[in-house]
């Protein structure tokens, strides 16, 4: 029987007894074909379009390189194509020069990834069969050094610092560094943090655990319960009326007050603002410049 070759890689498939006097030459072929997929490297260079990946029955062939860098002064935009049926993933560095599109492909069609007309970054790239697709495009969890990207979902982040060029869509972010965006706000489930939020009220209020970091627009008496707030967080009180309230501790509530250090209800004045502050539990002070 003569020897076949794989799908994919196109190695060398021998069969018993063939090959005599080379079959160690051809074993040394596959595993070079081998290490290339795993760990090759080619810089190729997409001048002309289109620009074709090879892949030659039994033989090295640039497409079959774990990591591609496109490279050349480029005129117009560029297909790169990859022979039909071909499974393979590949890291590709687009280091073209000109602004045009850089696209890979299948020859006959099937989705396609692209790199814009300024993108000269570096994808994770699969190709299936039928389609070729970004291999990175939602994850769960994403721990790296430095991340810079247009658009990125993730249940969880943990990075040194974060350039945000369009929209990030996270439930956390955690950065030991700096976190940036060029353009937009930085919003928490609060609102937009450089802003305090309103929360109107027109009869008597106790605080709620969700009242920490915004303000109370009220016209009438305030609470303040014990069991409900940390240390370190804050409530804003703005009396929005003509007439004076009460803020008052409730049952087992310490409310000291930062003028004079006494513990007791306090009384806000017309269009008085007053800042309530937990130090400890159910301890907190109280300022401003209309209470007594």
């Amino acid at each position: 029987m003569a020897n076949s070759t794989s799908a994919n890689l196109k190695l060398t498939v021998q069969q018993t007894g063939e090959n005599s006097g080379t079959w160690g030459q051809i074993t040394n072929t596959n595993l070079l074909i081998l290490e290339q997929a795993i760990g090759g490297y080619d810089a190729l260079s997409v001048a002309s379009s289109p620009t074709a990946l090879t892949f030659s029955n039994g033989a090295l062939s640039n497409g079959k390189n774990q990591v591609l860098k496109l490279t050349g002064t480029i005129s117009g935009n560029v297909i790169v194509t990859i022979p039909n049926t071909i499974k393979k993933t590949y890291i590709v560095d687009n280091g073209t020069s000109g602004a045009y599109t850089v696209t890979l492909k299948y020859v006959s069609g099937g989705s396609s990834v692209t790199w814009s007309a300024t993108d000269k970054g570096t994808k994770l790239v699969y190709a299936d069969g039928t389609n070729v697709l970004e291999g990175i495009s939602s994850v769960g969890d994403l721990i790296a050094g430095d991340v810079t990207a247009g658009d990125v979902t993730a249940n969880d982040l943990t990075i040194a610092n974060i350039t945000i060029s369009a929209s990030t869509t996270t439930n956390t972010i955690s950065a030991s560094g700096n976190i940036t965006t060029s353009a937009g706000d930085i919003s928490d489930k609060k609102g937009e943090i450089r802003s305090v939020p309103k929360l109107a009220k027109t009869s008597a209020y106790t605080l709620i655990a969700t009242d920490h970091g915004k303000f109370i627009s009220t016209n009438s008496a305030i609470t303040v319960p014990p069991s409900v707030f940390t240390a370190g967080q804050t409530i804003t009180i703005y009396n929005d009326s003509a007439s004076s309230f009460a803020i008052t501790k409730g049952s087992g509530v310490t409310m000291y007050w930062v003028q004079t250090g006494a513990n007791a209800d306090r009384t806000l004045s017309t269009r008085g603002v007053a800042t309530i502050l937990c130090v400890a539990s159910n301890t907190f002070v109280i300022t401003g410049g209309t209470l007594s």
